[in-house]
């Protein structure tokens, strides 16, 4: 790992950090704008809610409107005696239909957008270059998995508005576009190959919709006009069965009862017996070795895994998701050693910029586009080779955009 992977990732990581990421400064001023805005509506409503004014950003004060003052049930204290607020808290009484703990976790949200990269970003652009600088941690986590720090490009929100709103504020040079290549579903592929699932590999062979074949086999639906909220709770067992979710975390996540959560993943692993199996086998291997290995050979220490309690769940959680996550942080770090001679072979000018988990951003002039696209999905698609066989197919969507939103 470390001769094959880390040493020769090294330079590669200096030269992204070199180049960064040009950055539009009026639009995140712009933005930055507007999330006051938002963060104002959503105090005024909050107060409404509450009956009268209070400080948001207060744990202590919000603990006492909810569980003393309203009332709700499901309230718990810390050990000094406060009532916790955190955002698991709120998403459960949120779910049970209050409105109160869904307009502070709506202002909580906007309200990190704007400090962490409105307001943030604009002061980390470099006078120098115009542009934004972030630094890759090799180390930081466990699984493989690269850091950003300073800003942290990582953690920006793929699903909500305001996450593809502060992508619009990464933009190309003139004349050039910004690609974004992306590993499709690549953990639910690993998945299906290190466990070997029969069902799910012949569906990523044949390119069917995931999580809509789950759907179908779970629920004993047609795929052909299926409802869209059977595809969606499938598509959240899918995604949560890689990271040893709890019928209490789907619940949550769907918003159903925990029987009914229950009951759901007690019918996936009756369907796809093999995720169980591997689930079980890789306990026992962590719980004897207090390791697990990704498929390159990167190893995970789990010094929880003979503890009891709480962090022995979790340390039995990340025994079954590292060797899959890590093994996809594997792929693409050889997709990134071996990017530089692709790119130069092909005689393109396209420099790499940035990488999101299983995400690679190029920048490059605009005739170059549809060639970069190509030697970019055909690098990605064969990085594991000649190391490891995948018995199923990796799958790279790309496209340019002129900004980091219109290329995703």
């Amino acid at each position: 790992v470390y001769e094959t992977l880390e040493r020769p990732l090294a330079p590669i990581l200096t030269d992204l950090e070199a180049e960064g990421s040009k950055v539009d400064r009026d639009h995140l001023s712009r933005l930055s704008s507007d999330f006051s805005q938002s963060m104002a509506r959503f105090e005024a409503e909050a107060y409404e809610l509450a009956g009268r004014e209070f400080n948001l950003g207060s744990p202590k004060q919000l603990g006492e409107i909810l569980f003393d003052e309203m009332g709700l049930e499901g309230g718990k204290k810390t050990k000094t005696g406060a009532w916790q607020t955190g955002a698991d808290v709120l998403e459960d009484l949120a779910a049970e239909g209050h409105e109160l703990p869904t307009s502070i976790l709506k202002w909580r949200t906007v309200s990190k957008l704007r400090s962490t990269y409105t307001e943030n970003l604009q002061a980390q652009i470099s006078p120098r270059t115009g542009r934004v600088h972030t630094n890759y941690g090799m180390t930081g986590a466990q699984t493989g998995r690269l850091s950003s720090n300073d800003p942290n490009l990582q953690n920006i929100p793929i699903r909500t508005e305001e996450g593809r709103k502060i992508r619009e504020a990464f933009i190309a040079e003139p004349g050039n576009v910004l690609v974004s290549a992306d590993y499709s579903q690549i953990e639910l592929r690993l998945l299906a190959h290190i466990a070997e699932i029969d069902a799910l590999k012949d569906a990523f062979k044949n390119g069917l919709d995931i999580h809509a074949m789950t759907a179908s086999e779970m629920f004993d639906t047609p795929i052909e006009g299926m409802d869209p909220m059977v595809r969606r709770r499938a598509k959240a067992i899918n995604f949560g069965i890689i990271y040893g979710i709890s019928a209490f975390g789907l619940a949550r996540q769907l918003s159903i009862p925990r029987d009914e959560a229950s009951a759901y993943i007690k019918a996936y692993f009756k369907k796809f017996p093999g995720i169980k199996a591997y689930m079980d086998d890789t306990k026992t291997f962590a719980r004897e070795h207090e390791r697990v290995e990704s498929l390159f050979g990167r190893v995970l220490h789990l010094k929880g895994i003979k503890a009891k309690g709480p962090q022995r769940g979790f340390a039995e959680r990340q025994a079954i998701n590292a060797p899959i996550q890590g093994s996809a942080a594997d792929i693409i770090k050889r997709a990134m050693i071996q990017m530089p001679n692709a790119l130069e072979k092909a005689g393109l000018k396209a420099r790499m910029l940035l990488q999101v988990h299983d995400e690679l951003i190029f920048e490059a002039p605009e005739d170059e586009s549809d060639k970069l696209i190509e030697v970019v999905q055909d690098t990605m698609q064969r990085a594991p080779l000649p190391a490891m066989q995948l018995s199923v197919p990796l799958v790279v969507e790309a496209q340019a955009g002129a900004t980091w939103a219109e290329a995703h």
